[in-house]
């Protein structure tokens, strides 16, 4: 069997993918979120270990109010497999990301054809807020996956409305069911189900009778995908069903949770429980590469050019693809949750906005095969865009999760300046290594020295006690620290004082720093707030 050329260029991106996998998930640094995660995971797996009895697990912060699924796999993979856990975990969820990017390849060629679904791949692979994130981001891009696999399953069924073949209705309950399993935003899998339900009985019926025997066979279908997703959630997520309240009080924390903390909008501080509606829009308009922002345009001129002309009572698959991308979308602009981090709780749409994009970016090399000059040019306009993303992210390695586009500055400098940076502190892998090579050097000259240095970390204190040899002690007492390392999100660096010894940047952009504060005294010592400009 010969190969459709573009299949061909997706397989190869895949082993490309794989193999960029398998040799750098070693290189990202902790998240700040790990640490409490992993022993939730941990506890879960005593409350199966003990019978049941450990309950632990459910008073443990507020880590009850989510599912369990990834951390319970880490927390098991860590007693088998010989490898640091927080290695085990970047590696999980870069396996994570990869089954999200397959999936978008599915769905794309199921909506599209070869050409469609190997762009709709390499957009998603140049995005660094997808491909940067999955290595970290290990509740985000574990459950984006799981939805994405969802909404394939849920496109599949759009195409046998009412009547849904049993094992596809299984498998579409495994993939809700883990999506459930990781947090309560699944829930929006099943909307996107309900709504497409709705609309396809009220497209393709038009008495009364007809509907209700349409809904009542698409009910029937799907009973065996409700009952499997069901127990999914239940065991990766036992909280959830101890108590006939626990969703609705999951689902309220989800839409309307917030605490004491800021986030950066275009160089405006504000409390994320005041972020404006735009939030999400805005920085999507500044994460998403050019091309990926040229893919979403091209494809909206060309449905509102051809709208009077669609049949959508035939464009089901289509319209579960737009109610996955509005659903989520128009939830934000008109409950608005307590956002921060950027895109962060909503990495689950990158991958459907991927699809959307690449069939855009399609349908215009598709409208300008008669115009060979011009296609010549479009083509090479997107190569640009491509390349220059590409380089971006290899110049930012490892943090390519804080990649922004041009929208966000004139420099990268000034776009993690004005918009959220290194939030996740993962710089802080190369700032530790920087500060252990300064003690090398000075213990060069006094060898036997023994002392033990006090290290003040402006991140969570694990994020420096991980990676810092037996030389270095974690101190919660700043004013007595010999050294400080911080990353420069929300300018914390600037809270202590002291020689700084060494700068981790990308792009002369300074993303952590060193500091020495052996020498200073008195006032100097103490920590002061953090400038807001």
């Amino acid at each position: 069997m010969i190969l459709n050329p573009y299949r061909k260029l997706t397989y190869v991106l895949f082993v490309a993918l794989a193999i960029f996998i398998l040799l750098t998930f070693k290189q990202y640094g902790i998240s700040n979120d790990e640490e409490v995660q992993h022993l939730y995971g941990q506890l879960l797996l005593k409350f199966y270990q003990s019978g049941f009895t450990d309950l632990s697990a459910f008073t443990y912060k507020n880590l009850y109010l989510y599912g369990g699924l990834f951390d319970l796999v880490a927390a098991t993979l860590e007693k088998i497999l010989p490898l640091w856990v927080w290695d085990i975990r970047h590696l999980l969820s870069a396996i994570f990301g990869f089954a999200g990017i397959v999936a978008v390849y599915k769905c794309t060629r199921e909506l599209a054809d070869e050409r469609a679904a190997f762009l709709a791949v390499l957009l998603l692979s140049i995005t660094g807020a997808w491909t940067g994130a999955m290595f970290t981001h290990t509740k985000d891009v574990s459950f984006g996956a799981c939805m994405m696999w969802a909404l394939y399953y849920t496109l599949l069924i759009s195409k046998h409305l009412p009547r849904i073949p049993l094992l596809l209705s299984l498998k579409l309950g495994v993939a809700v069911g883990l999506a459930l399993g990781l947090r309560i935003g699944g829930a929006f899998a099943v909307i996107y189900l309900l709504l497409l339900v709705l609309i396809a009985g009220l497209l393709r019926t038009n008495k009364l009778q007809e509907k209700l025997s349409f809904y009542w066979q698409s009910v029937l279908g799907l009973l065996p995908a409700g009952v499997v997703a069901f127990i999914l959630m239940a065991l990766c997520w036992p909280w959830a069903v101890m108590g006939l309240d626990h969703i609705l009080i999951a689902a309220k924390s989800f839409s309307h949770f917030t605490f004491d903390m800021e986030t950066i909008l275009n160089g405006r501080y504000l409390k994320i429980g005041d972020v404006p509606n735009t939030y999400l829009m805005q920085y999507l308009g500044v994460r998403l590469p050019e091309v990926f922002l040229l893919g979403l345009f091209s494809v909206t001129a060309i449905f509102l050019f051809k709208i009077k002309r669609i049949d959508f009572s035939k464009q089901l698959p289509q319209l579960t693809v737009a109610i996955a991308l509005l659903t989520p979308l128009l939830f934000v602009l008109f409950d608005r949750p307590a956002l921060y981090n950027g895109v962060r709780h909503f990495t689950f749409i990158l991958p459907v906005l991927a699809i959307v994009a690449g069939i855009g970016l399609s349908q215009v090399f598709q409208l300008l095969a008669s115009y060979k000059k011009l296609r010549l040019g479009f083509t090479a306009f997107c190569l640009l865009f491509i390349s220059t993303t590409a380089y971006t992210l290899y110049s930012l390695h490892p943090y390519e999760y804080i990649y922004y586009n041009q929208f966000a500055g004139n420099s990268f400098k000034k776009a993690i300046h004005d918009w959220e940076g290194d939030y996740w502190s993962s710089s802080l892998i190369e700032a530790t290594t920087a500060l252990e090579k300064y003690i090398d050097l000075e213990q060069q000259k006094t060898p036997n020295n023994p002392h033990v240095y006090s290290v003040a970390v402006c991140a969570e204190a694990f994020q420096g006690r991980a990676y810092l040899d037996k030389r270095f002690t974690v101190t919660e007492d700043w004013v007595v620290a010999d050294f400080f390392i911080s990353s420069t999100i929300m300018h914390c660096d600037k809270v202590l004082q002291g020689k700084v010894i060494a700068s981790i940047t990308r792009l002369d952009a300074p993303l952590a720093i060193v500091k020495d504060r052996r020498n200073l005294t008195g006032e100097d010592r103490r920590p002061h707030a953090p400038p807001r400009d």
